[in-house]
């Protein structure tokens, strides 16, 4: 009889330790995002195909991305990224107040919404926006920027600027 009893409780915990197993492989499989997101996640951006103090708008993970070659006659920023000897302003093209899409006017940006306005270096100078336009991860692979992965050109910005 405790032969049985035994071979009962093994047979059991058997069960019950391959069950956890298969719901722990299904709970994995549920959390991971799907390739299509994983692939959405990095953006190439060809740093030559940019012309001076014309911002280049591109899309990363669904949000526009500003990418500005700034001319001689725009001032240093610490925001400034300094590639090639080129100075880039690359920011998230979403308003600080209300999330609204800027637009490039002349030497700034302008949301239509609520009249705040963004110098060229993405710093708020008008309106209700709290904060200038925010950085997004990015890393430079020679004339590359590569959205969505954080590099040590990315890292120094973050540094300089306390965020």
């Amino acid at each position: 009889m405790e032969k049985r009893r035994d071979f009962l409780g093994y047979s059991f915990a058997t069960i019950a330790t391959v069950g956890v197993g298969f719901s722990l492989i299904g709970m994995k499989k549920a959390w991971d995002p799907l390739p299509s997101v994983l692939k959405s996640g990095f953006t190439k951006v060809n740093l030559k195909q940019l012309q001076i103090g014309i911002p280049f708008t591109t899309m990363w993970r669904g949000k526009p991305i500003f990418i500005l070659r700034k001319s001689s006659l725009m001032k240093d920023s610490p925001r400034d990224v300094i590639i090639n000897n080129k100075r880039y302003i690359i920011v998230i093209g979403l308003c600080t107040h209300l999330g609204c899409i800027p637009a490039w006017k002349k030497d700034k940006w302008q949301c239509a919404c609520h009249g705040g306005i963004f110098n060229y270096n993405g710093v708020n100078v008008f309106g209700p926006p709290p904060r200038p336009l925010d950085f997004l991860p990015f890393k430079v692979e020679g004339d590359n920027l590569i959205l969505g992965e954080k590099g040590k050109e990315y890292k120094k910005l973050l540094a300089l600027n306390n965020q």
